[in-house]
């Protein structure tokens, strides 16, 4: 079992939640305070579940934290589990579930998250545990001509966002968060905002789809318009910005550049915004474009930035360069473009080709 410490340290450490309140709402309301991604939050919170329903034991169950199919299973809280505890789950998500590394790390980020930033148990470290072996694998590639293939056949809705995919080797996530104000057609770049690790990077407009992105920029002027006369609240904003300026999600430069077609309500609030396009519709129909052009290939939307950072490789591009248009930490990452170039290394020949 884990010491909790004095409630002066743990005010030092960080922000303390409501100790009246649920742990799942403690759990929510410190994530809001360290402004978790909405979907870290979710994620996070899901590997806290599964955590606890790990270490359950026989006994009547907890009322607060029942749930359909659990009877004879007694929730213990977290404060009544360790190390040994912690260490035993991770072993048992490698070594049963035979999870991935980056899985099996995604449950210990939120195990340590539930005990350091909520619980305030600095207490928790991990013991040793069966670790996930991460296999070294190469990306999935598409050549040009099959990136031109797939999208000939993708679907004209959503042609332009999968061609931005490409040509500019953004994250799924970081297109559909584009908003109005981050599109420079004067300087001919995108300003990708808030990406991996939370970091802003320029990255390049394609010239070929400059009257692409001003047409659909016309048609989310007239969605704005029709939701300004009917008084809409606007769109989600980012966090802290909306206590900034409170009127931001009805102005034209917050407006998402690839809309959702519904209203849907925000999240941990009532009120309904219009957000971006759903990540599932343009994945969806990544894939049908996929299968209609016969490509043998695993190939999502990420593989475009896969295509898109090996193609730049293959013309000549500085790696540094790339590795800045990738927004990537280490330029070691980016060198695994290195490995699947149409002529990797020196441009070694097979001696069967003579």
């Amino acid at each position: 079992m884990l010491s909790s410490g004095t409630k002066t340290a743990a005010v030092r450490e960080g922000f303390l939640p409501n100790p009246k309140a649920r742990l799942q709402d403690q759990f929510h309301e410190v994530a809001r305070f360290k402004h978790l991604a909405w979907r870290t939050e979710e994620a996070y919170w899901s590997w806290v579940v599964r955590f606890l329903k790990f270490h359950r034991s026989s006994g009547p169950l907890t009322p607060s934290l029942s749930a359909e199919g659990e009877r004879g299973k007694q929730w213990r809280h977290p404060r009544e589990l360790g190390p040994v505890e912690i260490s035993a789950f991770l072993s048992h998500l490698a070594t049963d579930r035979n999870v991935a590394a980056a899985t099996q790390n995604q449950a210990l980020n939120a195990v340590l998250f539930l005990y350091r930033e909520v619980l305030h148990l600095h207490g928790a470290e991990v013991g040793a545990f069966e670790r996930a072996q991460r296999p070294a694998r190469l990306p999935e590639v598409l050549s040009r001509e099959e990136v031109k293939k797939i999208l000939a056949v993708s679907s004209p809705e959503y042609q332009l966002p999968l061609k931005l995919l490409y040509g500019t080797g953004m994250r799924l996530m970081e297109l559909l968060r584009l908003r109005v104000k981050d599109v420079d057609f004067e300087r001919h770049q995108i300003m990708v905002r808030a990406g991996k690790g939370n970091k802003d990077r320029v990255t390049m407009l394609p010239e070929s789809l400059r009257a692409g992105l001003l047409a659909q920029l016309e048609r989310v002027r007239v969605i704005w318009e029709t939701d300004l006369q009917e008084n809409h609240t606007g769109v989600s904003l980012p966090d802290g910005v909306e206590g900034k300026f409170p009127n931001a999600g009805r102005e034209w430069a917050w407006q998402f550049v690839f809309p959702a077609p519904n209203f849907s309500r925000e999240p941990g609030r009532s009120r309904r915004l219009r957000h971006h396009l759903q990540e599932d519709n343009l994945q969806r129909a990544m894939k049908t474009a996929v299968s209609k052009a016969g490509i043998a290939k695993r190939a999502t939307c990420h593989t475009l930035r896969h295509s898109f950072a090996t193609h730049l490789l293959e013309s000549g591009t500085d790696i540094r360069t790339l590795q800045d248009l990738l927004g990537h930490k280490d330029v070691t990452t980016t060198q695994i473009y290195t490995h699947v170039m149409q002529k990797p290394g020196l441009g070694v020949r097979s001696p069967l080709d003579g």
